[in-house]
């Protein structure tokens, strides 16, 4: 099983989409970066697990479930970084490899020297840009290869059933 641990704050302010999306609105870029995860999870296979600090947003501790992401917020006084560390040893295993995407220098040290894989934010992005193409590919592929339809229509047929289809006169 691979596993892999984003830095959620960490990664926002790296990618350039979402350091936009951060100046407007934080809570947009979070949703973003989410819906990418979803995207990189349904791709790769990968169990995902976001980590956000709490000192960015206090409260307690939760933990949710979000298009198939788990979303970790930690508690107070405790950092991404520290929680990441805790997850690194807790999830390893023989059978697991666990990769960790920030670009923390000391972060990256600590996680590598636990046994896990690391990326740089940067190095992150690339891949994700990269996955974001075949994605789209994929789909269009998918969309050449499948029939419009099974009886040749004129315009102005598929036209009027289009209408019937949508309840119109």
């Amino acid at each position: 099983m691979q596993i892999l641990l984003v830095d959620g704050y960490n990664i926002i302010g790296a990618w350039n989409e979402l350091r936009v999306l951060k100046k407007s609105k934080l809570l947009d870029a979070r949703d973003r970066l989410i819906e990418l995860m979803a995207e990189y999870k349904a791709f790769t296979g990968m169990r995902v697990i976001v980590v956000f600090d709490a000192h960015l947003v206090p409260g307690i501790e939760s933990k949710k479930k979000q298009y198939d992401v788990e979303i970790i917020y930690t508690r107070e006084n405790e950092t991404a970084d520290e929680r990441i560390e805790k997850l690194t040893q807790e999830l390893s295993g023989r059978k697991t490899q666990i990769h960790v995407a920030t670009s923390d220098m000391t972060e990256q040290r600590v996680v590598f020297g636990q046994g896990a894989l690391r990326k740089s934010a940067r190095e992150f992005e690339i891949e994700m840009l990269s996955i974001s193409t075949d994605i789209t590919k994929k789909v269009k592929h998918i969309q050449e290869e499948r029939p419009s339809a099974k009886i040749p229509l004129s315009e102005e047929v598929a036209e009027i059933f289009e209408k019937w289809r949508r309840g119109m006169k």
